[in-house]
């Protein structure tokens, strides 16, 4: 706060009302996994969310069990809601394209349950070991390669 807001602050004359305004919720766009088996599973999902307050769109893709929600909602508040009404597991959606991760096939990261061309979103260290070769792999590996001008010469 600077001296300017002190100072004002000090002078206003809004007979003790507080200035202090509710914080605006961003606009967000919250992806939730449910298991939807049936067209009466779709339903209750759209339902469940369908009257909470500050919701703009809703967006069901039964094929991935996901759930799309866009508004001005907390993502906590709308996954127990569903979770409550429903009486389902729901979570916040956990994969990502198949092109984003370096190795989508990974233990931890690979996942059968996940859609077609997902996988999930890990953030292990143990998988970005992964990525990153030692010197000697890197040494073993090239040292037969075609694209290596001093490769080994029984090749």
């Amino acid at each position: 706060m600077g001296a300017l807001d002190h100072i004002s602050d000090m002078f206003d004359c809004t007979s003790g009302h507080s200035k202090r305004h509710k914080k605006r919720k961003q606009l967000q766009t919250v992806e939730i996994k449910i298991k939807m088996d049936c067209e009466g599973c779709e339903r209750r999902v759209r339902k469940s969310v369908d009257g909470m307050k500050g919701v703009t769109s809703i967006d069901i893709s039964p094929k991935q069990h996901k759930l799309t929600v866009v508004g001005y909602v907390d993502p906590q508040k709308v996954i127990a809601r569903v979770a409550h009404r429903t009486g389902k597991k729901a979570e916040l959606w956990p994969y990502v394209p198949y092109d984003v991760v370096a190795h989508p096939y990974a233990p931890g990261v690979y996942d059968k349950k996940a859609p077609p061309g997902y996988v999930r979103n890990v953030d292990d260290p143990q998988v970005s070991n992964l990525a990153r070769a030692s010197s000697t792999e890197v040494r073993y590996t090239t040292a037969f390669s075609d694209d290596n001008p001093a490769a080994c010469v029984v090749m």
